[in-house]
């Protein structure tokens, strides 16, 4: 078991519409879906960037995970999102390795993907997500 491949490059952005006409217009990049999910506090895009995915996110709020991190860090890369075919079984393996997770089972994400993150203390300083198809 392992990840079959990188899904999506997850950018934090202040303002949703201008980050995609950016994109857009600087690289081509199509809207694939767009969305809001609650439960996360965010608001997000998914752009077509070649044979790629590129997803933009603003947050509802300042309390909000992606509010926190552009508090902190102000808007840039904020996660790599891994695709994997049994995501409960990729988790209870990593936890094996001795990964430290955020999310210790699947939880419903954007899009209608189900996803996990692992802590950036595990990879390097990079959050990784790792999704699945719902």
């Amino acid at each position: 078991m392992a990840a079959r491949s990188i899904h999506h490059v997850g950018v934090a952005v202040e303002d949703l519409d201008e980050a995609i006409s950016t994109y857009e217009r600087l690289l081509g990049a199509e809207v694939d879906r767009r969305e809001t999910h609650d439960e996360q506090g965010v608001e997000a895009a998914s752009l077509r960037v070649g044979p790629g995915h590129l997803e933009l996110l603003a947050a509802l709020g300042p309390d909000t995970p992606v509010g926190r991190f552009l508090s902190r860090r102000g808007p840039g890369m904020h996660h790599v999102a891994y695709e994997v075919d049994d995501l409960p079984g990729e988790l209870a393996r990593l936890e094996g390795e001795g990964a430290e997770l955020i999310d210790a089972a699947p939880r419903a994400g954007l899009f209608g993907m189900q996803v996990a993150f692992v802590h950036p203390h595990s990879a390097h300083g990079v959050l990784s997500e790792l999704v699945a198809r719902g």
